[in-house]
């Protein structure tokens, strides 16, 4: 079974990386029973050579099931199934859920202030970092830029107590944003968001402000949403065993 070139289905086929063929796999069998909870999954180089992928790329697959709350690792034991059903992914410490939930009760309030306070260092900065962030083609590199954006952000806001809260969280933005890239395809359409997101802080519109960060999150969540549904969507009415 070679899972390394994928395309989904539907009237325009969008062709897939090998990871999100391999954790659709991985993840419907999960769901459909054939991995009950409590059940360990076939060792990495067993599904290595079923899938016919790579260790790297069966790993990723692998931390995005964890992610999702699918499965958990045990060193030295293996990977777990610990649910049958994605609801709520987890990145670090915290479920998406929650963190969507404090982004909009801070993010969104950063950005007014931002707009208000920010000096031309900071709109330089913002400026820098999306030059950065649209000419990056690698994934992680991106991520970085990504969380340190939010933290520009909220620097120019000139309120220590904001900045010390993302920083807090920064590990948990950093996950969410790789788990979007990978799954949701997202990078582009962040760099646009991001972009207005600077527009209105240099523009010094608070409530356009306001509404480019609310626009940014919303987004964020859609796409949260999207492939959690996009977890359960392949298995209903399938006969598949």
């Amino acid at each position: 079974m070679n899972l390394s070139d994928s395309q989904t289905g539907g009237g325009v086929p969008r062709r897939v990386s090998a990871m999100e063929a391999v954790l659709t796999h991985l993840r419907s069998a999960i769901e459909r029973g054939d991995y009950a909870i409590g059940d360990k999954l076939p060792s990495e180089a067993e599904l290595c050579r079923t899938l016919e992928v790579s260790r790297p790329v069966l790993r990723e697959a692998l931390r995005a099931l964890q992610t999702m709350g699918l499965t958990v690792s045990r060193t030295g034991k293996g990977t777990f199934v610990v649910a049958a059903t994605a609801d709520d992914p987890t990145f670090g410490d915290y479920a998406a859920s929650d963190l969507m939930e404090v982004r909009r009760h801070i993010e969104v309030p950063v950005a007014g202030y931002a707009a208000a306070r920010r000096t031309p260092e900071d709109l330089d900065r913002l400026a820098h970092l999306l030059a950065r962030m649209e000419s990056e083609t690698d994934t992680t590199s991106w991520v970085a830029l990504d969380t340190l954006f939010h933290l520009t952000v909220a620097q120019a806001a000139r309120n220590p107590v904001f900045r010390r809260v993302i920083e807090e969280i920064r590990d948990a933005l950093a996950r969410q944003s790789a788990f979007l890239n990978e799954l949701g395809g997202r990078r582009e359409q962040s760099n646009r968001e991001h972009r207005a997101i600077v527009e209105a802080l240099a523009e010094g519109g608070e409530h356009a402000a306001l509404a480019a960060m609310s626009h940014h999150l919303d987004r964020v969540e859609t796409t949260l949403t999207d492939i959690v549904r996009a977890a359960r969507t392949p298995l209903e009415g399938s006969t598949e065993r």
